[in-house]
């Protein structure tokens, strides 16, 4: 087998390119945006290569056909109970000696840099995007998520990998009924004349991003490994999103002007994107304005819910649920919603996202490999 190493305008293309062979026949699969994927190896634009090492590599075979890829990487900020690197955008055809092949490669690579384990399929980034391998659920991706075929499961297995983490994505139908004890809460809130809520607008989204941080701060940075986000770290991020923020479908909830409660949502950029195989160049764009405003998104994606410590089990979240779900029923043409992975590892998350009445729609593994067989292999410390 033959080893490239992806460093070439070539072999760059061969990377973006080889799941899209792979995956021809699969109705679910949704091209990555090749800028997306691309901006991660760059180190102009990933911050992470400032203090970590991530290199791309190609797989042939005798007739120079690729058969796998991958990309390995190290971080010094990738704190775990032993020095770990990280795989990712592995892909590789349903033969188990090539993954074989494939995963010693990297191993090979990682010990060489003083690794004891490797992490994957995992992103060289943070979590939010290309994180884990679907295990469950092969429907459509959401945006910036893994995709694989049901094969890579036992090709990780069969090698040695054990599942570090679950990650599970909550979902539900808009137009299914809302449980009575939800509608109890937000008749008996709505007679809090104190209390309103607000759909995000964007004339005023310095105002929204300040609510977003002072919430966030207090209501999800607690909830383990959260992180205090600054306003400006919102505001940049509020700007990012700014093209698909749908003013219908994030709510804010307030006492006398406070911010004590939000629910963060987005249509899912997928459902616009996929026509684009990968691409998004000028007449991509053109084609998104096109699409985004004639072509009707059936799929929100949930990003953050979350309501200040002294509000939380006093029925906030049924008045804000069912003050969002009303209009957005009525203002938009979404059917269908899904959140974000929460990791198994975090049951309070989980426990906000099971009070929204949602069910598991897809199910995602963080795989964890250890150099040393006789080590103790432990699961992700639960929060």
């Amino acid at each position: 087998m033959k080893v490239i190493h992806v460093v070439s305008k070539e072999s760059a293309l061969e990377f973006l390119k080889f799941p899209n062979l792979l995956f021809a026949h699969d109705k679910n699969y949704i091209r990555p945006l090749d800028q997306d994927i691309n901006n991660i190896f760059n180190p102009q634009k990933n911050k992470f290569f400032k203090l970590g090492k991530c290199e791309r590599f190609l797989f042939k075979n005798e007739d120079d056909e690729t058969i796998g890829k991958i990309a390995v990487f190290m971080h010094k900020k990738y704190k775990q109970s032993q020095p770990t690197g990280g795989i990712g955008f592995f892909d590789c055809i349903n033969d188990q000696q090539t993954a074989h092949f494939i995963f010693d490669f990297a191993k090979d690579w990682l010990q060489q840099k003083g690794m004891e384990a490797m992490d994957g399929p995992i992103n060289f980034g943070e979590r939010d995007q290309f994180w884990g391998l679907l295990i469950d659920g092969f429907s459509e991706p959401l945006y910036a998520m893994n995709y694989n075929a049901p094969y890579y499961r036992s090709l990780f297995e069969t090698y040695g990998f054990k599942i570090f983490f679950n990650q599970l994505c909550f979902g539900r139908k808009i137009h299914d009924p809302v449980a009575d004890n939800f509608l109890a809460m937000h008749d008996r809130i709505s007679k809090n004349k104190n209390i309103t809520a607000k759909p995000l607008q964007l004339k005023s989204l310095e105002k929204f991003a300040r609510d977003f941080t002072a919430v966030y701060n207090q209501a999800w940075a607690s909830h383990g490994e959260g992180k205090q986000l600054t306003e400006m770290q919102t505001m940049k991020m509020f700007n990012t999103l700014k093209p698909v923020i749908n003013e219908h479908i994030s709510w804010f909830v307030y006492e006398n002007e406070k911010p004590i409660a939000m629910w963060m949502n987005i249509p899912d950029m997928n459902q616009w994107i996929k026509f684009f195989k990968g691409k998004f160049g000028w007449v991509q764009k053109i084609l998104f304005l096109i699409i985004k405003k004639f072509s009707k998104n059936k799929k929100m994606v949930g990003l953050v819910f979350g309501i200040i410590p002294e509000w939380q089990r006093k029925g906030i979240d049924g008045f804000m649920i069912w003050e969002g779900t009303k209009h957005f029923r009525e203002a938009t043409d979404f059917e269908d919603y899904e959140m974000q992975w929460i990791g198994d590892f975090n049951p309070k998350m989980i426990k906000i996202a099971e009070n929204l009445e949602t069910k598991v729609t897809r199910k995602l593994a963080t795989y964890r490999y250890l150099f040393d067989e006789t080590k103790e292999f432990k699961r992700h410390e639960i929060l």
